[in-house]
């Protein structure tokens, strides 16, 4: 059985797919080794469970001259061990997922002539994998259409792998909007929470007429250290059929009954909210690096999947006004739910793992279908 090397940075975005590529892979009957930083270590799940090899990685976006110098010798001491350690382990195709992390592995790679595949989850080509990309066997994106890709490396639209209780979703039908029922709100601002919803959510709310508010059902997760303010907010509004919490646990589940969705455009979430089929307001962060999350949100937006809402526009005033037309209109949020919907691409991680056996000898390919018929069959 020939092996298949993985190799992420350490943020969700990054970790997520490697984490459901890695899922169908070892469904399939392949052998695999995640090669990746000191924050491998911290990894559970799937990747916690895999072999794992360290070595030194370095960051270099978003700090100064002297750090990104730093950054980069470490970068390159990562390689040269990567480059040592993928000899040994002779791969028959190395699988990046950006992050400066996934750089060492990668790098050597190709220098080693094995066949490379990046995965790129957002709609702009991240900083890490632009680097290699140029250089790499073939890349595989979430979005139909990313930004700053080369011309001359042949790219497929695999999606972005989501768990498969989000993708279960996409079999609960989209939860119908009638007079006098409850309106449910979801507030998500990604792994760390999101300020900015915090500060405007619970005000916009508040400006709805009293027959939206009197059927409002939100559960928002913020900041631990907002938690207590944002409480304090809704009860001020008089809204009580709220929960607050700094970690959602049952995002699958609050995600199926929800109405609307109201988050940042982080790859993760636009794949879920797509993959499940519910209709999102989108508040990219403005921080991003090459504000990706914009690039996110506008092509949901343009698949009539969502709206997107610039955080320089997103006010308490704009967003009640938005949302008092969408719960006045609940034909457009049913059909920005259809719109989500189709834009989804809740097989990403079995296409994923298609290009990734396509790069393997073909008696291993074999091998690995004949495997799946069989699971399938029991």
């Amino acid at each position: 059985m020939a092996l298949i090397v993985l190799t992420a940075g350490g943020t969700g975005g990054h970790v997520f797919p490697a984490e459901a590529l890695a899922a169908e892979l070892l469904i399939r009957g392949h052998d695999l080794t995640l090669v990746t930083d000191s924050r491998g270590a911290t990894y559970g799940g799937v990747l916690g469970s895999l072999k794992t090899v360290r070595v030194r990685a370095g960051q270099v976006a978003g700090r100064g001259r002297v750090g990104q110098v730093m950054g980069l010798v470490d970068i390159a001491r990562g390689a040269l061990q990567a480059r040592k350690i993928l000899r040994e382990l002779n791969p028959a195709v190395t699988v990046g997922f950006g992050g400066y992390a996934s750089l060492p592995a990668m790098a050597a790679s190709t220098l080693l002539g094995v066949p490379t595949i990046i995965h790129e989850q957002n709609a702009v080509l991240g900083r890490a994998n632009r680097l290699l990309a140029s250089r790499v066997s073939t890349i595989a994106t979430s979005f139909a259409a990313v930004q700053h890709l080369p011309a001359a490396v042949p790219t497929v639209h695999t999606g972005m792998p989501v768990r498969a209780a989000i993708a279960a979703v996409r079999d609960v039908p989209y939860p119908a909007v009638d007079p006098g029922q409850p309106l449910r709100v979801l507030v998500l601002g990604g792994s760390q929470g999101a300020r900015a919803l915090s500060d405007v959510v619970p005000g916009a709310l508040r400006a709805l007429p009293a027959g939206i508010r009197s059927r409002l059902e939100v559960a928002q997760q913020c900041r631990p250290e907002d938690l207590d303010r944002v409480r304090a907010a809704y009860a001020d509004a008089g809204l009580s059929n709220v929960t607050l919490e700094s970690f959602f646990a049952d995002v699958p589940e609050r995600l199926g009954a929800c109405h609307l969705l109201i988050a940042r455009a982080g790859a993760s979430t636009v794949a879920e909210m797509t993959a499940a089929g519910r209709p999102a307001i989108l508040v990219p962060y403005p921080f991003a690096t090459d504000d990706h999350q914009t690039a996110n949100a506008r092509a949901v937006d343009a698949a009539g999947g969502g709206w997107l809402m610039p955080q320089d526009r997103f006010t308490v005033e704009a967003l009640a006004a938005r949302l008092k037309d969408l719960f006045d209109m609940p034909a457009s949020l049913q059909a920005a739910a259809g719109a989500a919907r189709a834009y989804g691409v809740p097989d990403a991680a079995r296409r994923l793992a298609d290009l990734v056996e396509a790069k393997l000898p073909t008696t291993t390919a074999a091998t690995s279908a004949a495997a799946v018929a069989r699971e399938t069959a029991q």
